[in-house]
C-alpha cells in the first residue's frame, strides 16, 4: 500500500518511519523539507507540496500541529483540496477541534474525496513502537482500507462514528491527562516540601488504585528536571483550551481542567512551551518556593 504522510513532527516522524518499517510505500511532505530527507534513506519519496503526495498517493495521513496548520495545509495553495477526488482519502490523525474536523470534511466530500479523522493518544514513545491508540470516525470504508496501516501504528483502533467524535473523544482524553498531570505535579512538590522521599511516593502510588503509566513513566523523569519533549506543553495547552470550549458548548462545569489550564498558560508566558507537558511541574515549584 502507498501512503502519503503530511508533517513529520515528533509523532508523524515516528509514524511515517514505522510504515517505511513495515513495508508501506510513503510519500513525505513537511514544512521544514530537512525533516523528509532524514526518512528518505529508510525509503521514503519526498512530495514537494501536498496537493503531490494526494495526487500520487490513495490514501494521505496528516499529523499537524494545531486547527490552524490542519486547515492551512487543506486549504491554503498546493493544498490537499487541489488534488483530492473520486477514489482518493485523507485521514488527519491532528488533535484539533470537531468544528475544524467537520470544515476539512466538509471540504474533501464536496470534492468527491473520503475523510476520516482519527486523533491518536499517545506520545513519542507510543508512537515509536507503534502503540498509539486511534480514535478515528467519519467514513467508515476509509477506516477499514487504513486498518493495515493503523494495526502499525497502534495498538488499538476505535471508529466511533460521525466525523467530530473522534476530536472529541482525544479532548476529553488530553483535559483528563492534563489535569491529572497538575495533581501529580503538586503532589510530588509537595512530598518533597514535606520531608518525604519522591521517589517513594512513586512506589506508593504504582501499587495503588491510581496507578498508571503515566505516573510511571514521567515520575522519574520530572524528579531530575528533564522535560524532553514527548508531547510538548504548548501543545497540552492547546487541548486544554480547546477541551474546556467544548465544556462551554455543552454547559458542562470544569474547574478542576480551568485550573490546570491556567497552571499549563502561565508554563508557556515562563518560555516552557517546547518542553514535553510534565514543565508544568516547575510551575508548582515556583509557587510553593515562593509563598
Amino acid at each position: 500500500m502507498e501512503v502519503g504522510f503530511l508533517g513529520l513532527g515528533i509523532m508523524g516522524k515516528a509514524m511515517a518511519m514505522n510504515l517505511l518499517k513495515n513495508g508501506f510505500k510513503v510519500t513525505v511532505w513537511n514544512r521544514t523539507l530537512a525533516k523528509c530527507e532524514e526518512l528518505v534513506e529508510f525509503g521514503a519519496t519526498i512530495g514537494d507540496t501536498p496537493a503531490a503526495v494526494v495526487k500520487k498517493c490513495k490514501i494521505t495521513v496528516a499529523i499537524l500541529s494545531d486547527p490552524s496548520a490542519a486547515l492551512s495545509v487543506v486549504f491554503d495553495k498546493d493544498g490537499v483540496l487541489e488534488q483530492i477526488g473520486s477514489g482518493k482519502g485523507y485521514i488527519d490523525m491532528s488533535t484539533v477541534d470537531d468544528d475544524t474536523s467537520s470544515k476539512i470534511h466538509k471540504a474533501v466530500t464536496t470534492k468527491g474525496g473520503s475523510f476520516l479523522e482519527a486523533p491518536v493518544s499517545g506520545s513519542k514513545k507510543p508512537a515509536e513502537d507503534g502503540q498509539l491508540v486511534i480514535l478515528a470516525a467519519g467514513d467508515e470504508a476509509l477506516y477499514e482500507e487504513a486498518i493495515p496501516a493503523f494495526d502499525v501504528l497502534g495498538k488499538k483502533s476505535f471508529f466511533l462514528g460521525h466525523v467530530g467524535n473522534g476530536a472529541k473523544m482525544k479532548l476529553v482524553v488530553n483535559m483528563i491527562m492534563g489535569s491529572m498531570m497538575n495533581a501529580f505535579s503538586e503532589g510530588l512538590v509537595l512530598a518533597e516540601r514535606s520531608g518525604l522521599n519522591p521517589h517513594a511516593l512513586l512506589d506508593v502510588l504504582d501499587l495503588g488504585g491510581i496507578a498508571n503509566p503515566m505516573f510511571r513513566l514521567k515520575g522519574p523523569t520530572m524528579i531530575q528536571n528533564n522535560y524532553s519533549p514527548a508531547f510538548p506543553l504548548k501543545h497540552q495547552q492547546k487541548d486544554m483550551r480547546l477541551a474546556l470550549a467544548l465544556g462551554d458548548e455543552n454547559a458542562v462545569s470544569m474547574p478542576v481542567a480551568a485550573a490546570a489550564n491556567e497552571a499549563f498558560k502561565k508554563a508557556r508566558s515562563m518560555e516552557l512551551g517546547d518542553l514535553d507537558f510534565s514543565a508544568v511541574h516547575e510551575i508548582v515549584k515556583i509557587h510553593k518556593s515562593s509563598s
